[in-house]
């Protein structure tokens, strides 16, 4: 794990400033278009905290939200993340939290921030166990998993698994998941990466850019493809009649007709129906049943070398933003 970040103490005490630092796209286009500005700091909607965000993780749909492809976001400007990990500084009256507890919790757009107001349900106490950085690391992708492994497949004692890019931000997650659930994972990443994934008890690693996973995985329960593309349509060869195959990814390559036509079963992960799944993270978290990976942090100035690494689709664990001390610079600078 990396250096911890601020603590509760100071920021529950500490007037929020009139002016906060954002990480923001002015168009669409490539890392370079992300800059750090000063914009007025928001204020708390109803129902809403205002945190101070001591640190925000890098999700690849960031990236793509960046480059312009889910428009129903609307135009730039926009300031992008999505997963926090901070400090409540107003609190609702009455409501779940209070000023000076530290929290963490998914806002669609609009963590890469020194504060954002968030909605009380979207938010859950921080896990004791792991500093700012973890937990800014497991919303998004920890919700995803468990979504995955608990709800959507139920994994049972003896069933087997077979989880795609098994060494990044999601599939990290559902391996120990579906392996604390009893199950044989499988898990595709490149060969250098095979140790990590033994770490996290995967059964048996497949490096992909050296052999076709289908020669090596047969009659699965359970896929899940984080990829997309060609992998939803080679995956349904691994499943077993009947099996699920589970899909994460804007590009899933497969429907849910493909599936039914081979005797199979498909479902996009576009939602989730578990009551306050982040409270049954931060749980999971503190009994030492999942542990999150963090390969890099990068602070708030450098978002667009940390969206350039996202978009290699090598990180091992996850990218976190640190929401440090440095100035802002750019576009749009009030009076």
């Amino acid at each position: 794990m990396t250096a911890a970040v601020p603590g509760s103490a100071a920021d529950a005490a500490t007037p929020a400033p009139d002016l906060i630092r954002a990480g923001v796209i002015e168009r669409f286009g490539e890392p370079q278009v992300l800059r750090t500005v000063r914009l007025p700091r928001p204020t708390r909607a109803s129902g809403h905290a205002l945190v101070r965000v001591h640190a925000a993780s890098v999700n690849y749909g960031e990236t793509k939200i960046r480059r312009g492809l889910v428009p129903e976001l609307g135009p730039p400007p926009l300031v992008l993340g999505s997963d926090l990990s901070g400090t409540v500084v107003e609190a609702e009256p009455g409501g779940r939290f209070r000023a000076g507890d530290d929290v963490y919790g998914i806002h669609f757009i609009g963590t890469y921030a020194e504060y954002v107001s968030v909605p009380e349900a979207s938010l859950a106490t921080k896990p004791v166990t792991v500093d700012h950085v973890g937990a800014a690391a497991l919303p998004v992708a920890a919700r995803t998993a468990l979504v995955a492994i608990s709800e959507y497949a139920a994994l049972r004692v003896g069933q087997r698994i077979l989880i795609h890019a098994a060494a990044g931000g999601v599939g990290h997650l559902a391996a120990q998941l579906a392996r604390h659930r009893g199950a044989y994972v499988f898990g595709t990443a490149r060969t250098a990466h095979h140790p990590f994934l033994r770490d996290l008890g995967v059964n048996e690693p497949i490096d992909y850019t050296r052999v076709d996973f289908r020669s090596v995985v047969r009659d699965v329960d359970v896929v899940l493809d984080l990829v997309g593309g060609e992998y939803g349509r080679r995956s349904l060869d691994c499943l077993r009649p009947g099996g699920l195959l589970l899909g994460a990814a804007l590009n899933p390559g497969v429907t849910e007709e493909d599936a039914d036509r081979r005797g199979r079963q498909y479902r996009w992960l576009g939602g989730t129906r578990m009551a306050q799944p982040l409270d049954v993270v931060r749980d999971l978290v503190d009994a030492g049943q999942l542990k999150v990976h963090v390969e890099r942090t990068y602070s708030l100035s450098e978002l667009p070398a940390a969206h350039a690494h996202a978009e290699t689709g090598r990180v091992t664990g996850k990218l976190v933003i640190t929401i440090d001390d440095e100035p802002a610079v750019g576009w749009p600078t009030p009076p």
